[in-house]
């Protein structure tokens, strides 16, 4: 049996038992992304936007893509949570919403924050226009919405703010376990909220997170979103995360990739009108032999669109990295004004980096640039260190450290940004001494 004869097979076990199983329009949904993976298959290094990275292991083993949700709160949990954490917590064990184990607050009138699941039963009508067909979805968007069986729904009425941050826990205990969150997040004119994505899962545990999160920006709106990938070091973890934006709206999108055997993140937002603004920032540290790939996409479409995009990353071991950013401005997009850029840092003389930042403009009155490093540690800067009486394994990880704190300290949640701070010295050989310098 093919893979491909395998993930249909899957489905047809599946399909009666996936929430909204009786909603004609996702019905459609699903069949329609079930075909399109059917005509194409799994991507291969063929593939252009793949040819760095090979699914080849993903393709070749069997995952259950309707794995038992846990009822009881999963060692995981509580050795993953953020102390102190402001806002509210919703937790997804194996794909499934577990309300015993999230927490919601107090929300303003008109707020929706709810599991998809629920959403479908309660209003499926509110979701169709949400989840019609992106061509910016990889075929593992077309797979996500052919399995999907839940994920978050939070709407926000117009002028709403949410002051606390939204935090969603995506924890996975079962073996050969595939799950297919869906996340759907609307902000209409004037709304504000800041949302963190966190996918972990049991150490040793093989798997498959497949997510896909759709942001829709309205006017003047404004989404501070962060995902961080922790997930096992035997996982596979594939994501796309996909944003609209009307005009005047504000995204901020920030990237942390530390697990998984594969990771791979597809990234893009949409100016739909005049005067959006777009920050994607990102860091992925790699080591052993791990593969982090991330693709990012920014389509100044209307005028006077300001983007900027920070990407950094740590290679070590046997690791790959790959980046490859593209930005591109529409012949009416005058006025744009796009900052991109990528740096690495090889830890090890094994580990590899393919680093391909993009500009494609087709309009005349812009400002763009773009540019790219890969390098290793600076011998004058450990130098200048170790001239001031530091000795050399200090010097190498206190460089490590500062290159991506540049990147965490750019994280507005105080409780993430810690908690990064603190997995970043323990990976550190010499972290406890960085931390009395630092």
């Amino acid at each position: 049996m093919t893979s491909t004869d395998r993930i249909l097979a899957d489905f047809i076990r599946a399909a009666p038992l996936l929430p909204g199983a009786g909603v004609a329009w996702l019905t459609r949904a699903r069949q329609a992304g079930l075909e399109r993976f059917a005509q194409t298959g799994f991507p291969t290094p063929r593939d252009e936007e793949w040819k760095y990275t090979s699914v080849a292991s993903i393709e070749k083993r069997s995952f259950t893509p309707l794995p038992n949700g846990a009822h009881a709160a999963p060692p995981e949990l509580n050795a993953l949570a953020f102390p102190h954490f402001p806002g509210h917590c919703v937790v997804f064990v194996n794909g499934r919403y577990s309300p015993a184990l999230s927490a919601v607050g107090l929300l303003p009138p008109g707020v929706a924050l709810e599991s998809v699941a629920d959403t479908l039963e309660r209003a499926p009508d509110a979701l169709e226009p949400l989840f019609a067909a992106d061509n910016r979805e990889t075929v593992f968007g077309a797979l996500n919405t052919a399995f999907m069986a839940d994920g978050l729904y939070l709407y926000l009425p117009r002028a709403t703010t949410i002051e606390e941050p939204i935090h969603l826990y995506f924890v996975v205990t079962n073996k050969n376990a595939a799950i297919h969150p869906r996340n759907v997040i609307v902000a209409e004119e004037g709304a504000r909220a800041t949302v963190v994505e966190h996918y972990a899962g049991t150490h040793g545990v093989a798997y498959l997170t497949n997510a896909v999160t759709r942001i829709f920006a309205g006017e003047q709106a404004a989404v501070d979103h962060y995902k961080l990938q922790q997930e096992a070091l035997q996982a596979f973890h594939v994501a796309g995360i996909h944003a609209t934006q009307d005009r005047g709206s504000r995204l901020w999108s920030h990237s942390i990739s530390l697990g998984a055997e594969i990771a791979r993140n597809d990234i893009s937002t949409t100016f739909d009108a005049e005067g959006c603004e777009a920050t994607l920032n990102g860091l992925y540290l790699a080591r052993g032999r791990q593969h982090v790939d991330h693709h990012t996409r920014i389509d100044h479409a209307k005028p006077g669109g300001t983007s900027r995009e920070y990407y950094r990353g740590l290679l070590d071991g046997a690791s790959r990295g790959v980046f490859n950013g593209k930005v591109i401005v529409h012949p009416q997009a005058q006025r744009t004004d796009a900052r991109q850029l990528n740096h690495n840092l090889l830890l090890s003389k094994d580990a590899e980096v393919d680093t391909k930042p993009q500009l494609e403009i087709y309009a005349d009155d812009v400002k763009c640039t773009h540019g790219a490093t890969v390098g290793q540690l600076d011998d004058a800067q450990l130098l200048y260190l170790r001239s001031r009486g530091v000795d050399e394994a200090v010097a190498r990880s206190l460089l490590v450290y500062a290159f991506a704190r540049d990147v965490i300290e750019r994280i507005r949640v105080g409780a993430l940004r810690s908690r990064l701070e603190e997995m970043l010295l323990a990976r550190l050989p010499q972290g406890e001494r960085v931390r009395a310098l630092a």
